[in-house]
């Protein structure tokens, strides 16, 4: 194949090329969690627990909320602090009897922009 049979895909080509590129900064511009305790830290029933989030970019913590829900779609505030390192935040969770839970979470990352989602999880008996 010569050049000259490439050449009439070069604008298209570059213009895919520069939205893939704008599509994946956008992607990198928001605060994801990477990583939580909950993997290798279940809560036990009754216990107070404070679970680590690690979050792929910085958060601020004053424009940023977090929220346990139960059982009925039941959304209970919960406290939260900044980690040791950057991205790392601390949610205090209350003791809780055994069933389905989640954390939804809506966080301004450093850089401006808004993230939310759900981390479900399960309190098991011992």
């Amino acid at each position: 194949m010569s050049l000259h049979a490439i050449k009439p895909f070069g604008k298209p080509l570059r213009i895919i090329a520069l939205s893939l590129l704008a599509l994946s900064s956008e992607a990198w511009s928001h605060a994801v969690v990477t990583e939580s305790s909950l993997t290798s830290h279940p809560v036990k029933p009754n216990q107070p627990t404070k679970v680590v989030l690690f979050f792929n970019s910085g958060v601020e913590l004053a424009l940023s909320r977090v929220f346990l829900v139960s059982k009925g779609d039941v959304f209970h505030p919960v406290n939260i602090a900044k980690g040791k390192k950057a991205g790392e935040m601390l949610v205090d969770i209350p003791p809780l009897e055994p069933g389905d839970y989640a954390l939804k979470y809506k966080v301004f990352a450093a850089d401006g922009h808004f993230t939310e989602n759900v981390i479900r999880f399960r309190v098991d008996n011992p």
